[in-house]
């Protein structure tokens, strides 16, 4: 796959989940569709939305409930997009929001591989060691069976236990037999997988994390599948790595919930 075709298949995902036309988020102009439940969407969504907005980079496409589309539309009409997900305009958003019971509350960019830049990385590529092709530590490629016993909470970043069905890829680290890192990719829908990462605390900044990434992103697209990954705009660790593992910023989200939900995740 081209990296043009990486990202129309990306749109396209994105206009199921939103209940959009692909053409939508190329647009100059914002637009705001109705959401509701499909069953081609990405399969940890919880359809229909009440409020989301996504960007590629032009407009914002707001996919929301009928209730929540004036709302919607005057937000995403009256500040530019480049400052729509972002504060001081995103309090306004909330405000309005908390008037119908619902606040902002899942915010995130998203990773898709640069197919000119992606490699299999070893953990010498970053120490600037000179090591074999494997780097210090062996690297094993994982599926499904081999998962059983690693739903801990040391990986559960690559892993999750409430959708283990959906955990279907991954590559280890091991020191040994001892396994220090692990990169996990869920089948989140039809044509991408996303991809999640954890490496022990003691085995950090050795390169562990960016060879695990990009030799599963190598492995999902060998596959036939579009590797993805998502992180907080705050979690500059999680952004590094993605970059140093032959990924480019995609596009952003941002999720509205019921106030009551939010409340209980800050208690």
């Amino acid at each position: 796959m081209t990296n043009q075709d990486i990202l129309k298949i990306a749109i396209a995902q994105s206009a199921v989940d939103l209940c959009a036309e692909p053409s939508d988020f190329e647009k100059s102009e914002n637009v705001v569709v109705t959401s509701r439940e499909n069953n081609g969407a990405r399969r940890y969504l919880k359809l229909p939305f009440f409020c989301q907005l996504v960007s590629y980079g032009s407009g914002v496409v707001a996919s929301v409930s009928p209730e929540f589309r004036e709302i919607a539309e005057n937000y995403i009409n009256k500040y530019p997009v480049e400052h729509l997900f972002e504060t001081p305009h995103l309090h306004v958003l909330n405000d309005a929001l908390m008037e119908k019971g619902q606040k902002i509350c899942f915010m995130a960019e998203y990773f898709l591989p640069d197919v000119d830049i992606l490699r299999k990385r070893t953990v010498g590529d970053a120490l600037k060691r000179t090591v074999g092709d494997a780097g210090p530590y062996e690297m094993r490629l994982l599926t499904q069976t081999d998962f059983a016993d690693l739903y801990l909470p040391e990986w559960s970043n690559a892993l999750c236990e409430k959708r283990k069905q959906l955990d279907v890829l991954g590559v280890g680290a091991y020191d040994g037999e001892k396994l220090i890192g692990l990169a996990g990719c869920s089948a989140d829908c039809d044509t991408m997988w996303q991809i999640g990462i954890d490496v022990l605390p003691e085995y950090r900044k050795q390169g562990i994390a960016s060879a695990l990434t990009s030799r599963l992103a190598i492995e999902v697209l060998n596959r036939g599948k579009v590797p993805f990954y998502c992180a907080a705009w705050c979690n500059i660790k999680s952004v590094r790595n993605a970059l140093r593992s032959g990924f480019r910023p995609a596009w952003v989200e941002m999720m509205a919930k019921p106030c009551e939900m939010v409340d209980g995740m800050n208690k």
